[in-house]
């Protein structure tokens, strides 16, 4: 029995502390897109996240630190590469030529034959470099009391209709989004388990 404590006191803090983030992601609804770390293309990313964000309908995206219920913070970038691509083909015919002479008999007489020959070589390299980007962003949701209550990390080189920065922000507001969806949910399960109780 002295042993059976200390591990249903570990038990129900961990799920407290599980429905405490849960709940902490079901309460925002006003965020703040800091500005993000990483290269030289780290502040078009903030501004495609902030419009992915916004166009969640989920969330009020504000330029005001002070009012927001979280902050979004983290990194990102695009890097640009090359994909090279080579190939070589090669096509050959040879033939071969040639005499021959042959004497015969007390005349002399004699009689030869001649034949060539022919050969065909082709002989074909391509050598193709193709552009590429490759986006990536590392993002989390800090609440006011700064502790981390959702993190992502998305990556892209880029979808049929869209670039790799558009697609991996389209990527972190897709998540954002269903995970507080999943959120707020448990969380009105939660406040109407205790009534349907009663």
């Amino acid at each position: 029995m002295i042993w059976l404590c200390p591990v249903l006191v570990l038990v129900s803090s961990a799920s407290i502390e599980l429905q405490t983030n849960e709940q902490a992601l079901a309460r925002v609804k006003r965020i703040y897109v800091d500005q993000l770390g990483g290269g030289q293309m780290s502040d078009q990313m903030q501004d495609m996240i902030t419009a992915a964000i916004q166009s969640t309908g989920l969330f009020t995206v504000t330029e005001n630190r002070e009012r927001a219920d979280a902050i979004l913070k983290g990194s990102g970038d695009e890097k640009v590469f090359s994909d090279s691509h080579s190939s070589s083909d090669s096509i050959g015919f040879h033939t071969g030529a040639g005499s021959g002479s042959s004497t015969a008999g007390r005349n002399a007489s004699s009689s030869g034959r001649q034949y060539g020959t022919a050969g065909i070589s082709e002989n074909e390299s391509s050598k193709s470099d193709e552009r590429k980007r490759e986006a990536v962003a590392s993002v989390r949701l800090v609440d006011t009391d700064g502790d981390v209550i959702w993190s992502t990390t998305q990556e892209s080189q880029g979808a049929k209709f869209r670039g790799s920065m558009a697609d991996v922000a389209d990527k972190v507001a897709k998540k954002l989004a269903e995970e507080t969806k999943a959120a707020r949910l448990a969380s009105a399960r939660a406040l109407r388990t205790p009534q349907s109780g009663q």
